[in-house]
């Protein structure tokens, strides 16, 4: 019995030493197949690598050529990957930097578009960083709306990165240093040189390594610039400043179904609450509209003007036409009554009543609210400043474009449809035109003679190429950099030795 126990004891050990040995050797197996596994997975991506860094680009353009899971393959035309040009950005700028700068703009959408442009021009000839313009978000409009909101910032950013170092945030240390209160913050003195900004701004950015300007509209001279400095802003404002792909993608619908009843005019009827508030422009308001306008224009301390005599303003041309006047100047400018008119504007004051005349006389009257289905504007709702950057878009594809007041669209749209190609913009003569009105009005004028004056005073008034007016001490009245940014336009040289 005992030999019997034993050698069944001998054979479990034996048994139990065999599993031993068994388990080791599957343990070098596994660790062996990792191993090969690692290998093989090193030798396919160096395979990739020397694919994607030869001369022969079949292997990006096989990446390029799987489906995308957010498209499908009947959602685009076949194309020859080979033709598409690959997405070139220019070089990167490197120079020593003196600090960081952050800017507040402030006004309406126009207003903040020209300021965006000259403090990318002064941070670069500061050498300096810049952070993201912040958008005004206290004014009367109060649009809450973020930059990338209305513009694309990351072609924003790629499309300057040869000039200056743009960045959407602070740097984490440097954010701090602000929350904590150690940095600049001033108003720069407006129609300044760039002489200013590198003798009082750059000490400032030096010392306290973070500037804000909190107020950046008119803050740098339309004239007596560096040429690159002038060439800079209109890179900025043609070319940098695009609007994001939602914006720009309703207006070419917009754009798109008014071509498809032939031209269009765009008209900038700024006959709205804001604007008659601020200019104290009341004609044809009954008594409790002049009140409604008066306490507006009370309730807001930076609106300066306050006692103001609307007959005397009128006459002096610093209202804007009202929609009577404006269905009186068309016509006897000769703009054919049937041609659409797309109105660039937002609520008009007074509503149906104020524009009835000018409904009869022109009876296509359109608006975006009237071309589009309220879901397409649906995300615009509320954001002024996007509405308006929808409207700036279809008045640069008008064929004509007639703003009743020069303001700051006016100008802005102007000097636009000037880079692209001196597109027809009537620049009215608002003094002339109020006493012409009063006169035909009062029958001192036959319509015939009424129509002809008004024709021959706009002849050169139409967007042609021209200098820009310059007076030495009176920057405030001289023509406007953005209105006629010659030093940008095209051929302009020649045409101005003919004007």
């Amino acid at each position: 019995m005992c030999i019997l126990k034993g050698c069944d004891e001998d054979l479990k050990f034996l048994e139990d030493g065999k599993e031993g040995k068994s388990n080791v050797m599957g343990s070098r197996g596994m660790m062996l197949l990792w191993i090969l596994r690692g290998i093989m997975t090193l030798l396919l991506w160096t395979c990739v690598l020397r694919l994607l860094t030869m001369g022969e680009v079949w292997g990006p353009r096989l990446l390029k050529s799987w489906p995308s899971c957010f498209t499908t393959p009947d959602m685009f035309p076949e194309v020859n990957m080979s033709s598409v040009p690959p997405k070139v950005l220019p070089p990167k700028r490197v120079y020593k930097n003196n600090g960081y700068l952050m800017v507040s703009c402030n006004g309406g959408l126009n207003q903040m578009r020209a300021a965006i442009c000259d403090m990318v021009a002064i941070a670069r000839y500061l050498n300096v960083t810049l952070i993201v313009p912040e958008l005004d978000k206290t004014s009367f409009w109060a649009d809450t709306s973020e930059f990338n909101d209305i513009f694309d910032v990351d072609h924003f950013i790629a499309s300057l990165r040869d000039e200056v170092r743009i960045l959407k945030e602070l740097p984490p240390r440097l954010k701090r240093r602000v929350e904590l209160g150690r940095f600049y913050s001033l108003p720069p003195i407006s129609w300044s040189d760039i002489s200013y900004y590198s003798h009082q701004i750059l000490p400032l950015i030096q010392k306290y390594k973070v500037v804000h300007l909190n107020k950046t509209d008119a803050r740098l001279a339309n004239n007596g610039l560096p040429l690159e400095i002038q060439k800079l802003r209109c890179k900025v404002n043609y070319s940098a400043l695009r609007f994001t792909s939602q914006i720009e993608e309703l207006g070419r619908k917009v754009v798109r179904i008014l071509k498809q009843s032939g031209p269009f005019l765009v008209l900038h009827l700024r006959y709205e609450m804001d604007m008659l508030a601020f200019s104290g422009c009341t004609q044809g308001c009954n008594s409790a509209e002049v009140e409604e306008l008066t306490k507006m224009r009370y309730a807001y301390p930076w609106w300066k003007e306050k006692v103001i005599d609307s007959d005397l303003k009128r006459k002096e041309g610093l209202c804007p036409l009202n929609p009577e006047e404006t269905a009186v100047i068309l016509s006897a400018l000769g703009i054919d009554r049937n041609i659409q008119i797309y109105i660039a504007a937002g609520e008009i004051y007074g509503g149906g009543r104020r524009m009835a005349s000018l409904v009869a006389a022109f009876p296509n009257l359109v608006r975006k609210e009237t071309l589009l289905e309220p879901s397409d504007l649906r995300f615009f709702e509320n954001h002024s400043s996007q509405m308006a950057a929808l409207d700036y878009l279809v008045s640069l594809e008008s064929d004509i474009f007639v703003p009743t007041y020069y303001g700051n669209m006016a100008k802005v749209v102007e000097g636009h449809r000037r880079y692209l190609g001196f597109k027809k913009t009537f620049q009215l003569d608002r003094k002339f035109l109020v006493d012409a009105i009063d006169q035909y009005h009062d029958h001192l004028l036959s319509w015939d003679e009424f129509s002809s004056i008004v024709k021959v005073a706009h002849a050169d008034r139409l967007g042609s190429p021209k200098n820009r007016v310059v007076i030495l001490d009176r920057p405030k009245e001289e023509d406007y950099f953005y209105a006629n940014p010659q030093e940008c336009l095209p051929a302009l040289d020649e045409s101005l030795r003919i004007t």
